[in-house]
C-alpha cells in the first residue's frame, strides 16, 4: 500500500491518510488474525460462541424496550 505526499501536505496528514487506508483495506485486521495458528475446530467453536453472545445481546436489547 502506498500513499504519496500531496503538495503542501504535512507529515501528520500523510500519516493520518495512511492509517485510514490501512484500516479501510483490512490489512491490519488480517495480520492480527493470522498472528497465531487456530485450528478449524477452534475457529468453529469461536464462531459459535460469538453467535451466542450476539444472540444474547440482541435478546437483552428487546427486553429493555
Amino acid at each position: 500500500m502506498t500513499v504519496r505526499l500531496r503538495p503542501g501536505e504535512s507529515q501528520d496528514n500523510l500519516l493520518r491518510r495512511f492509517r485510514k487506508e490501512i484500516s479501510k483495506s483490512g490489512i491490519l485486521k488480517a495480520v492480527r488474525k493470522k498472528r497465531w495458528f487456530v485450528s478449524k475446530g477452534e475457529q468453529r467453536r469461536q464462531a459459535k460462541a460469538r453467535a451466542i453472545r450476539r444472540a444474547r445481546r440482541k435478546k437483552s436489547r428487546y427486553k429493555r424496550s
